[in-house]
């Protein structure tokens, strides 16, 4: 019943009823370097260790196989070569949430050992295969792993005053998997809880029986809907959103819960969750978003319609102006479901303490709405509960929602004793909300010239079941429906769409990338029509300080980053044209911060230790691998003048400093203009030891899309500009670079900053070419591994140029504009135009085909 086997050099004995390798090593020895993103899959390569030797995927190595054999993670590596590793991948900026990053190490130290400094780059990426990387887009991991592999040495010193490249903060101890995730803490007598999920999508709970589970092996107790103490439904905008389905109720989606299980071991939790026994009334989903907007059913149980948000607006006489264009174009574009696929999956740990208070750990990207939610779960202030954010490993968007903080926090309180819930990755697939599909439909006109004249744009979002921000999503699409250009007479309509699909929400572009793939396209269209290349048709129409753009807003002098933007990508274009190569151009736009009326508000504090000496820089946002700490703590030296080595940065939610979600490229935004004025604080104070000093930033000067009375609204604060150039051979169609030319205000930290947009344009290479998260008729997703997903590997990742502008924001504290989204609103668009330039074929449906074939007339 046992297995022994020799670990780091240590003899040690394990049970033999762990499912693999990887349960035995992080369950029951605790050693938590190789990270779980996907057991039992073995496709993420995050639980990559060595046994004798050589590299292996230890979430697919069975316990009985590991016997007498030796086996060492990154806890045993010698100290050198950790360094040697740790010091690479921060110097290079080669990892950003890090979860990915030990088993990578793993794998390349193994390389880097075989073949010293004849390991080639193409080869290396070859190896890499086995492993997934969503935030990076591979190129500096490469760069590091080129790096060690040629015996360099670096300074790792952490960065310095705004404007200036350096380490992110926790990177070493984050390439190492030292620096620990949710799922990584341990604590006595903590309790392991798994969810059981509904089976239809749409069906009425006639009965659910907990007899069986609650006998099982290790369990301590199973809850329900009928548990609750307080509020059973959350919600970030709409609270629609059941933790729990009871009885009498009904179903809408698949990632519905129905109960938790509470036990002793992870693996007893799992197995008992599977025996709770439920009575289902089936009903028929409703699946078809444009269908539901007429059906005489409603899709999602207590709500009252299947139209959850309309946003609409109108400028000039588009039917008069569309008569009169001399070119106009109508067609229809559609997007897919995308998954976010974050390899960390989503974990809670919550702890009750002996003075009546509840803490827990989270990863989600708003803490304090984590905070307010679980304390409506359990009917008490919200003073008794306290969230403390745990950086977590990726995010995207998808972690906006909470998962299973609610059901997590209420075992722990029912019970008085700590307890995790981990999900699975097919559990994480379920739950949390995806990319919109939506369809898009465009007439658009331009005079002889090539001048736009009218854009009428009417898009359908299927968002799922619950609202998450689903509304805000298809604002920000139509909001962002005419791109980055002056267009007189506009006419713009988003419906998003109750369904029992998976719930739809945040993701990294938020609408503005469904949207600006079809605009792109309407404008290369237009442009063929004309006979002028896209660059030139883009530089008549694009936006310049003072004009009128989409709903109304007069913009200000940051969206000459726009048209500088389009200028720096003009000789990349001649120069691949002229060396025979087919190019693709996308341009956009992308908000940064909320707007649309809302009161944006976040707070941070200044604190000077005297027990250590050092400075605690606390703000309101989550860390998921973007870089918000190290933008506190480069505003905090570019202020104070301080070493960033006396810096501790922290997120909990001690202090009321956090408003709404890490979203929107708020983070970077928002967090250095509340730090900035904090440190002013403190500066004021002459840095009084042991006191908060505290400050907030306010952005109140935005207005509601589609108010009739307000025909200039400001609706965003701030926005990014981006141009993308796509370099693909004319004959096979086969993508051999990407330039990516970004107006990012102030690049906070230029080596992050980088690593953002490469990331970006790896997912927008995916999101134009291979991902998909479809759904059947069922209302359930198809594809349900990582593999199946078609996120990009390494060696399928075209060499991607980054060039930085920066044309300062206005009101925006260095001029900061943001990054984390529009890095991949115009790589769709680009992709669409090279390969017309191939095969001579429009494209209006994602993901597209690379080539087109005869067998595809």
């Amino acid at each position: 019943m046992t297995v022994d086997f020799i670990l780091n050099g240590t003899p040690v004995t394990v049970r033999a009823d762990h499912p693999h390798l990887l349960s035995a090593l992080r369950e029951e020895l605790d050693v938590t370097s190789p990270k779980d993103g996907c057991s039992p899959q073995g496709q993420c390569g995050c639980c990559t260790v060595m046994i004798d030797g050589k590299v292996q995927i230890s979430c697919t190595y069975a316990v009985d196989k590991v016997a007498g054999r030796s086996v060492t993670t990154l806890e045993g590596v010698a100290e050198v070569e950790r360094t040697k590793f740790s010091d690479a991948f921060a110097a290079c900026g080669g990892l950003q949430c890090g979860f990915c990053i030990p088993g990578i190490v793993m794998r390349a130290m193994a390389q880097v050992d075989k073949k010293g400094a004849g390991l080639e780059r193409a080869d290396m990426a070859r190896h890499l295969g086995a492993h997934l990387c969503r935030c990076t887009g591979y190129v500096k991991v490469l760069d590091a792993i080129d790096a060690v592999a040629k015996g360099k040495t670096f300074d790792v010193s952490l960065p310095g005053v705004i404007g200036t490249s350096g380490t992110k903060y926790e990177a070493a101890e984050l390439a190492l998997g030292d620096r620990g995730y949710v799922d990584d803490i341990r604590l006595p007598g903590m309790l392991h809880a798994a969810l059981h999920l509904t089976e239809h999508v749409r069906a009425d709970i006639v009965r659910i029986d907990t007899s069986a589970a609650k006998s099982a092996p290790g369990v301590i107790a199973v809850y329900t809907a009928a548990d609750i103490p307080g509020a059973q439904y959350v919600g970030i905008i709409y609270k629609d959103w059941p933790i729990f389905i009871g009885e009498g109720q009904r179903t809408s989606y698949a990632g519905d819960v129905l109960a938790i299980v509470v036990a002793d071991t992870k693996q007893q939790a799992r197995d008992a969750a599977k025996l709770v026994h439920v009575e289902y009334a089936v009903q028929r989903p409703i699946t078809d978003p444009v269908a539901a907007i007429t059906d005489s059913e409603i899709a999602v149980f207590g709500t009252k319609d299947n139209i959850l948000s309309t946003s609409a607006y109108q400028r000039g006489d588009v039917d008069a102006a569309l008569t009169a264009s001399h070119h106009t174009v109508h067609e229809v574009f559609n997007t897919q479901r995308i998954e976010h696929a974050f390899l960390e999956p989503e974990s809670t740990l919550a702890v009750p303490s002996d003075d009546g208070r509840l803490h827990v750990y989270s990863g989600g990207q708003g803490v304090w709405d984590d905070r307010d939610q679980i304390a409506a779960i359990l009917d008490v202030p919200i003073d008794q509960v306290t969230v403390e954010l745990v950086s977590n490993g990726g995010a995207f968007g998808g972690k906006e929602d909470m998962s299973n903080q609610g059901q997590t926090a209420l075992a722990a309180w029912l019970l008085q004793r700590p307890v995790k819930c981990t999900l699975s990755r097919e559990e994480s697939l379920l739950i949390h909300a995806k990319r919109h599909p939506i369809r898009l439909e465009y007439w658009a006109g331009c005079d002889a010239d090539g001048v736009l004249t009218a854009l009428r744009v009417r898009g359908i979002g299927d968002s799922g079941s619950y609202a998450s921000v689903g509304m805000k999503v298809l604002e920000r699409a139509a909001g962002h429906a005419g791109g980055p250009y002056r267009i007189p007479n506009i006419d713009v309509e988003c419906i998003a769409v109750r369904t029992n699909n998976p719930v739809c929400g945040a993701f990294r572009g938020f609408g503005a990338n469904q949207a600006q793939f079809a605009m792109e396209g309407v404008i290369d269209r237009l442009a063929h029509m004309v006979g002028i290349s896209g660059w030139e048709m883009r530089k008549r129409n694009v936006i310049h300080p003072g004009d009128v753009w989409g709903p109304g807003q007069i913009m200000d002098d940051g969206c000459a980053g726009a048209e500088e933007c389009l200028d720096r990508a003009k000789p990349h274009i001649d120069a691949a044209l002229a060396a025979g190569k087919a190019v693709g151009l996308g341009l956009g736009l992308k908000n940064s911060g909320l707007g649309n009326g809302l009161r944006e508000v976040c707070a941070a504090v200044i604190r000077f230790r005297s027990a250590d000496n050092k400075v605690e820089v606390r703000h309101g946002f989550t860390e998921m691998g973007q870089g918000v700490h190290t933008v506190a703590l480069q505003t905090a030296v570019t202020e104070l003048g301080i070493d960033p080595a006396r810096i501790e940065v922290i997120v909990d939610t001690t202090r009321q400093l956090g408003f709404g979600q890490t979203t929107g490229s708020r983070g970077t935004l928002m967090a250095a203009a509340s730090v900035q004025k904090a440190c002013a604080v403190a500066l004021a104070a002459g840095c009084a030891l042991d006191v908060d000093h505290y400050a907030e930033h306010v952005v109140d000067w935005t207005q509601k899309l589609g108010d009739p009375n307000v025909p200039n609204p400001t609706i965003h604060a701030a926005f990014g500009y981006a141009a993308q150039l796509v370099i693909a051979d004319k004959e096979s169609g086969t993508i051999e670079r990407v330039v990516a030319i970004h107006d990012v205000g102030k690049a906070v930290n230029p080596l992050l900053c980088e690593g953002q947009i490469e990331g970006s344009v790896h997912m927008g290479l995916g999101y134009a070419l291979t991902e998909n998260f479809p759904s059947d008729e069922r209302g359930f997703p198809t594809n349900m591994t990582l593999r199946s997903l078609g996120i990009l590997r390494p060696k399928d990742v075209p060499p991607i140029d980054v060039e930085l502008v920066e044309v300062p924001q206005p009101k925006a504290a260095y001029g900061i504009k943001g990054v984390g989204e529009i890095g991949l609103v115009p790589t769709a668009g680009a992709v669409a135009a090279a390969l017309f330039m191939v095969d001579g074929q429009w494209r209006n449906t994602l993901p597209m085909k690379p080539k087109a074939t005869d067998a595809d007339d």
